[in-house]
């Protein structure tokens, strides 16, 4: 059994970007201590942490450095190096394990294991070469979507192939990566709603669902999540189902959030899991009883786990890029700070790019449709309105 650190530990935080800080501010109003390390000097956690280091994570006198500073360690990102996971792990508790990031880190790895459990994922192929590639599509057909194996996120590294010109272009690139990168190319998948369910799991077993969440995204980013999605009880008891199965089948301890297309007729697929707290998670900090950043503190100490219960409908925006403007000047200012039930969080990043998530806002209302319309019209404000906001619940 995992040993209990109580209040006054110091905890271990592996990345420093916004989930790196807001879990930092979890664990330090839960009286823990917080060392994070970051290889970026400017990285959000850095401001908040008790202690921070920010040299590489190649660097073996600071991983012994850190080693010593902590009694239990997490992460806010999946792509930190395994081997240094699996280097502090056996010295240290570590949640999510070394292991577990070796299956979720690479997407082909992560498919291979979903569908040996026969858990529902789009067919797939592993891509390295031009004639791998016309072997997916033939078996595959047409759309047609190709992810690198590692390292993509928010829509980066992601190409999809609706016609035959279109796999004449990323033979180019293909010819032009180093050899031994590693693609995976999937079935388009016809969803009509993408959702997601945060699973937190302790070292014993035991087990808490959050609601389920419905996510809309642009250009590969997410843009809101409306929660409780607007979908059947049943095909809301199917995908907390789904989401259990796939992080226990992981054996996984920590936070993690299963990402799923539902199509037409209602099925469900796994697209995803991150092993971490999620963008579609960030409701929690102001609609529950417990949030995602809390329970990671949680069950990283082995303490046991918060209830999950929802206080209120919400829809969460996010701000990217220079959105960041609709709340920060003018009246646009005025205005959010005046709407009730809207709740601010900026993220402290100081360098402003297209599509960083910079912050977001969650709208909390006794009823879905009040929280819905806040977060529309909060959108208006931006310069360049997206073209498809919260849909209406039904």
């Amino acid at each position: 059994m995992q040993p209990i650190f109580e209040p006054g530990s110091t905890i271990g935080v592996l990345g420093g970007g916004q989930l790196g800080a807001m879990f930092t501010e979890a664990a330090r109003c839960m009286g823990y201590q917080a060392v994070v390390w970051d290889p970026d000097p400017n990285a959000p956690a850095h401001r908040v942490a008790d202690q921070s280091l920010s040299t590489p994570f190649t660097d073996h006198e600071t991983r012994e450095r850190f080693v010593e500073m902590v009694q239990a360690i997490t992460l806010e990102w999946e792509n930190i190096p395994t081997d240094l996971c699996e280097w502090l792990e056996q010295r240290r508790p570590l949640r999510p394990s070394g292991a577990i990031l070796r299956v979720l880190q690479d997407r082909l790895e992560q498919k291979q294991f979903l569908s040996s459990l026969s858990l529902p994922v789009a067919e797939f192929a592993e891509v390295q070469s031009g004639q791998q590639l016309h072997h997916a599509v033939n078996r595959l057909g047409f759309p047609l979507i190709c992810k690198t194996a590692r390292n993509g996120y928010d829509g980066k590294g992601q190409w999809l192939f609706r016609q035959p010109s279109d796999v004449t272009q990323f033979e180019q690139i293909l010819a032009t990566i180093s050899s031994g990168a590693r693609w995976i190319a999937e079935q388009y998948i016809p969803f009509v709603r993408e959702l997601s369910v945060l699973v937190v799991r302790s070292a014993s077993g035991e087990t808490r669902v959050y609601p389920v969440v419905e996510n809309r995204h642009e250009q590969g980013v997410l843009r809101v999540s409306l929660v409780p999605a607007p979908i059947s009880s049943l095909d809301a008891e199917t995908a907390r189902e789904l989401s259990v199965g796939a992080v226990v089948a992981l054996q996984g301890v920590g936070v993690f959030c299963v990402e799923l297309f539902q199509i037409q007729d209602g099925r469900l697929y796994i697209n995803e899991i991150a092993p971490r707290p999620h963008n579609s998670g960030h409701y929690t900090l102001d609609a529950c009883t417990v949030s995602q950043f809390e329970q990671q503190v949680r069950v990283t100490c082995g303490l046991p786990l918060g209830e999950v219960r929802l206080l209120s409908a919400a829809a969460m925006v996010n701000l990217l890029g220079d959105e960041i403007a609709a709340v920060t000047s003018g009246q646009g200012c005025r205005e959010i700070f005046s709407t009730p039930g809207a709740s601010v969080h900026l993220y402290g990043k100081r360098v402003i790019r297209p599509g960083r998530k910079m912050g977001h806002v969650t709208f909390t209302a006794s009823d879905a449709e009040i929280a819905v319309a806040s977060a529309q019209h909060f959108m208006s404000l931006f310069h360049n309105p997206p073209s498809a906001g919260p849909v209406p619940y039904r």
